[in-house]
C-alpha cells in the first residue's frame, strides 16, 4: 500500500490551487522571507540589550526578564495554528495583518510606561511575529517548483543561521552608535514595511475558505495556547527563580505540560487538526526531529555564548563583541544557496553532508572548550569559521531530509512542527546554560578555593589578598564552567551523526523544471511503521 491514504487523511480540505511559479511570485516569496527575518531580530535584538532597555525604561532586572519571556511564550503559542489560520483567511491577507500588528506595536512599544502593558504587548506581539516564520516554510513548500525548492529551503533556514547571528551587530548598532535605545524597536519597521509591499504585490490573492471554520479543533487550541506558553515560562524563568523551589514554576511547568499534553492528544484524535501529528511515524520526521532540537540547542554555542563569555570576563561591550555574529551570519547568505546547489547534485547523500556539519560544529566546541581567561575575538574565529560552515550544513540537510518525505499538501502541518521545536529548542538553550553555568561555577569554585587555601595558609598575611583571591577564583570558575559547557555541546554535536546516519536516504530531486514536490520512495504502512 502506498502513503496516499495517510496523505488524503492530513489534507487540507477546500485546498487552495497551486498558483505557476513567476517573477511576481518570487518578489512576493522574497517579502514572506524578508518579514520572517524581521520578526526573527523583533525577538532577537531586544533580548540583547536587556540591560539597557531595563534602564532606560525604569524597570529593575527581575521584572525586566519577563519581557523576553512574554514574547517567547507568545511566539511558542502561535507557531501549532498559524499556518491553518493562513490557509483559512488566504496567505497574503493573513501575513500583511500578522505583520502589520507586530510593526504597530515595535513603533509604539517604546513609548510605553506601564510594565504589565508592556508585557501584554510583548507577548501579543510574539504571537503575531512567531505566525510569520511558519509562513515561510509554508510557502517554500507550497509554491516553489522542485527544481529550485531545495533553495526556499536555504532561504527558511536563514532564519536560524543569519538573523540570530546579525542580530547582535544590530542591537550594536541601536545602542551603541545611534545612541536611543528605542532603535531597538524601531529598526524592523523600514524593512517591515518594504516586506508588505513585497507581499502584497507577488503573493496571489485567494479567496477565503471560511468553510474550516467549524472544522477546527478549537478545544485544542484552548488548550494549546496556555499550555505551551506556561512550559515557556517554567523553563524560561526556571534557572533565576530556582526551578521547583518556586511555586510559580511548579505551577506552570505541571499546568503546561497538562494542558500541552491534552493539546497534543486532541490533535491525534481530531479529524481536522492544526498541526498533524501523525505524520511523525515516518522516520526521517520523528528521528530528523530529534535531532533538530539539539542541534539547534548546539547552535548557541556560536556567537550567544562566545559574546555573553567575553562580556563576563573581558567586560566587552556588544560592539566589540559584534564581528562574532557577522562572520557566522553574512556568510549565510552565500553559503546556503551553495549548501542547495550541493545537494542537487546526485552523487551526494544529504546524511553525509547533514554529519559534515554536525562535525564542524562538535570541532568548533571542543576548539573552544580550550577557552582561558586571556581569550579575545581573535582567539574565537577557528570556532566562527566552523559554525559558519557547518550550520548551514546541517540544517538544509536536516530540511530536505524532513521535507522530502511529505507531500505539498501536508507542508503547513510540517512547518508547523519544524517551527514549534525551533522556538522551544532556543528556550531549552538558554536554560540549560544558565543552569550549566552556574551549577559548574559553584563545582568549580569550591574546588579552587579548597586548593587556594592550602596554599594561602603557606603564605604571610597581606593586605586585599582575600578580595583578589575571591575575585580570581571567581573569573576561573567562569572559564572552566564555560569550557564544560563547550564539552557537553561538542560531544553532543558527535553523537547526533549516528542519528543521522540512520535517516532514510533521498535521493537528489529532479532539477527539470515542475511543479511537483521531489519524489520519494513510497512505503507501505508496516514498513512506516517499524521505521
Amino acid at each position: 500500500m502506498s502513503l496516499a491514504p495517510s496523505v488524503r487523511d492530513v489534507t487540507p480540505p477546500n485546498a487552495v490551487p497551486q498558483p505557476e511559479f513567476d517573477a511576481r511570485l518570487a518578489v512576493g516569496l522574497l517579502g514572506v522571507l524578508l518579514a520572517a527575518m524581521t520578526a526573527g531580530l523583533i525577538g532577537r535584538v531586544p533580548g540583547l540589550v536587556l540591560a539597557d532597555l531595563q534602564g532606560a525604561m525604569g524597570v529593575g532586572r527581575d521584572e525586566g526578564s519577563w519581557l523576553t519571556t512574554a514574547y517567547s511564550a507568545g511566539e511558542l503559542a502561535a507557531m501549532p495554528f498559524a499556518t491553518w489560520f493562513a490557509t483559512t483567511f488566504s496567505l497574503r491577507r493573513f501575513h500583511l495583518a500578522m505583520l502589520a500588528c507586530a510593526l504597530a506595536i515595535s513603533t509604539v512599544i517604546p513609548f510605553v510606561e506601564d510594565l504589565s502593558l508592556l508585557l501584554g504587548l510583548r507577548l501579543v506581539q510574539g504571537m503575531v511575529a512567531g505566525a510569520l516564520i511558519p509562513i515561510l516554510m509554508m510557502s517554500a513548500l507550497r509554491f516553489l517548483p522542485a527544481s529550485i525548492k531545495l533553495y526556499g529551503l536555504a532561504l527558511f533556514a536563514l532564519t536560524a543561521t543569519f538573523s540570530p547571528n546579525v542580530a547582535l551587530w544590530l542591537a550594536a548598532l541601536c545602542v551603541d552608535r545611534l545612541d536611543d535605545w528605542r532603535w531597538v524597536y524601531w529598526h524592523v519597521v523600514p524593512p517591515g514595511l518594504f516586506a508588505g509591499i513585497l507581499v502584497a504585490w507577488g503573493i496571489p490573492k485567494s479567496p477565503l475558505i471560511l468553510s474550516r471554520l467549524p472544522q477546527g479543533n478549537w478545544l485544542g487550541m484552548l488548550l494549546g495556547l496556555p499550555g505551551l506558553a506556561l512550559l515557556v515560562v517554567g523553563v524560561d524563568q526556571g534557572v533565576r527563580l530556582e526551578w521547583f523551589h518556586s511555586p510559580l514554576i511548579s505551577a506552570s511547568l505541571l499546568v503546561g505540560g497538562a494542558f500541552t499534553t491534552l493539546y497534543l492528544v486532541s490533535e491525534w484524535l481530531h479529524p481536522a487538526p492544526f498541526v498533524s501529528l501523525k505524520l511523525l511515524a515516518r522516520r526521517n520526521l520523528w528521528l530528523g526531529f530529534i535531532v533538530f532540537v539539539f542541534m539547534l540547542m548546539t547552535l548557541s554555542t556560536g556567537v550567544t555564548l562566545p559574546a555573553n563569555v567575553l562580556s563576563s570576563l573581558q567586560g566587552f561591550r556588544m560592539e566589540q563583541s559584534a564581528p562574532l555574529g557577522l562572520i557566522v551570519g553574512l556568510p549565510q547568505l552565500i553559503l546556503g544557496p551553495l549548501v542547495a546547489f550541493l545537494l542537487y547534485q546526485r552523487w551526494v547523500d544529504a546524511r553525509h553532508v547533514f554529519a559534515t556539519g554536525l562535525a564542524c560544529i562538535s570541532a568548533a566546541c571542543w576548539i573552544a572548550s580550550d577557552i582561558t581567561d586571556e581569550w579575545m575575538v581573535h582567539q574565537f574565529l577557528p570556532v566562527e569559521v566552523l559554525h559558519a560552515v557547518g550550520q548551514p550544513m546541517a540544517i538544509i540537510s536536516l530540511l530536505f531530509l524532513a521535507t522530502s518525505v511529505v507531500q505539498p499538501a501536508e507542508g503547513a502541518f510540517v512547518a508547523g512542527l519544524v517551527n514549534i521545536l525551533r522556538v522551544f529548542s532556543a528556550t531549552l538553550s538558554s536554560a540549560f546554560i544558565g543552569e550549566m553555568t552556574a551549577q559548574r561555577s559553584q563545582f568549580h569554585s569550591e574546588l579552587l578555593l579548597d586548593h587556594a587555601a592550602l596554599q594561602v595558609a603557606r603564605l604571610p598575611t597581606a593586605d586585599g589578598l582575600t578580595s583578589t583571591l575571591a575575585t580570581v577564583v571567581t573569573q576561573q570558575a567562569s572559564v572552566l564552567a564555560t569550557a564544560d559547557i563547550y564539552r557537553i555541546f561538542g560531544t553532543v554535536a558527535m553523537l547526533l551523526i549516528p542519528l543521522v546516519l540512520c535517516l532514510q536516504r533521498i535521493p537528489a530531486p529532479q532539477t527539470a523544471s515542475s511543479p511537483t514536490a521531489p519524489e520519494f520512495p513510497q512505503r507501505s504502512n508496516a514498513e512506516m511503521t517499524r521505521s
